[in-house]
């Protein structure tokens, strides 16, 4: 019997690399709801290869499509649908929040990319998969390397987790040079190949801070107990240490097929993952580095409003998001998106996050902030 799959995000560069993997694997999956933020062309092209039941565009499109929704409820609506067994949450930003609660709260699995839902709600999130009997299985690469390491052993049994970082394109730069940075300069990642945002993450670390705070909420480990090391190779997707003293790595190429595939099967594994046959001698050899903390602030400013708890981790997300749409856009300078979190975070110290409308308003003023801030 084929499980049904609901895509959110389907245009983006998890949402192609999933559409790959139910593509191999028709015989287990069926496409059931696609969604995308504005590229309605290539929705079109995912439609008539598919044939879901459900297609939604968030930003309305310039044609008419019959049977197409539109606007941002249409995340939800593909999220909470019955013929949706398993939801695939590939959407970039905030906007992603409402469809995991949604979709956590009728009971189902939801194969989680959006950082955003965790970092900004994980005490919202985890009530709803409590309530609803829903499922979070990570689809990140680091966070499906911890989940794969820790396997069945309790969560007491670990003295800690170890998140690698590539380090971006800026791993060696002067503190001057990675200020100045420029957008093409930010997009050249060594090793993935992402979309603009989280690529841009990715070079300034926030992305790992995010990803800090999604560990602490996957796996309810404390934050003094999860570390970050620099790996350039993107090889070792993240490690268990024990409380024997033993370390569990988990290893491949940097592939976001197999992670996708694992949250899909969980706990089952497949074959034709079309992730390559692992030669450790080709891949060697493998270095770690300590984490540059000075000149990659985002990271230190990410985990701290982890710690702080409230609505700091919505404001620390929002900030992000604002801050790397302007540089995107040209108009502030790499090192200005460090700065502006740092600012929204020391402005909104204390917001309320009692509810949804809360972090959303927290989320909101962040945003407002930011842009203040920096005069845009």
């Amino acid at each position: 019997m084929t499980r049904g799959v609901a895509l959110l995000g389907s245009t983006g560069s998890i949402g192609t690399t999933a559409l790959r993997v139910l593509d191999r694997h028709r015989d287990r999956f069926r496409v059931t709801g696609l969604t995308a933020f504005t590229n309605e062309s290539i929705l079109a092209e995912q439609v008539r290869a598919f044939a879901p039941s459900y297609i939604g565009l968030v930003r309305n499109g310039t044609a008419t499509h019959a049977g197409w929704c539109h606007g941002e409820s249409c995340l939800v609506d593909a999220a909470s649908r019955d013929d949706a067994d398993i939801v695939v949450n590939a959407v970039v930003g905030s906007v992603g929040l409402r469809a995991t609660l949604a979709a956590l709260e009728r009971g189902k699995r939801v194969a989680l990319a959006n950082k955003e839902s965790l970092v900004m709600g994980g005490s919202l999130v985890t009530a709803a998969a409590a309530r609803g009997g829903g499922e979070i299985v990570p689809i990140d690469s680091e966070h499906s390397a911890i989940l794969q390491c820790i396997g069945t052993r309790p969560v007491s049994e670990v003295r800690r987790i170890v998140l690698t970082a590539s380090g971006g394109p800026f791993r060696d730069w002067s503190a001057d040079r990675i200020a100045n940075a420029t957008p093409e300069q930010t997009l050249r990642h060594p090793t993935w190949q992402m979309g603009p945002k989280i690529t841009v993450d990715s070079a300034t670390l926030a992305n790992k801070a995010l990803e800090v705070i999604e560990a602490h909420y996957l796996f309810g480990i404390p934050y003094e107990r999860i570390d970050v090391v620099v790996h350039p190779q993107s090889i070792v997707h993240s490690f268990v240490e024990f409380i024997d003293g033993s370390v569990v790595a988990q290893l491949g190429a940097p592939s976001m097929e197999l992670p996708i595939l694992y949250a899909l099967t969980y706990p089952d594994r497949v074959s034709d993952t079309g992730v390559p046959t692992f030669d450790p001698v080709a891949r060697s050899p493998l270095t770690f580095e300590a984490v540059r903390h000075d000149e990659f602030p985002a990271l230190r400013l990410g985990i701290e409003a982890g710690r702080a708890g409230g609505a700091a981790p919505a404001v620390f997300n929002a900030a992000n998001e604002q801050a790397v749409a302007l540089y995107l856009d040209g108009r502030i300078r790499f090192g200005d998106i460090a700065r502006s979190i740092g600012g929204a975070l020391e402005a909104l110290v204390g917001a309320a996050s009692g509810s949804l409308d809360a972090i959303l308003h927290a989320d909101t003023e962040a945003r407002r902030h930011v842009k203040e801030q920096l005069g845009c």
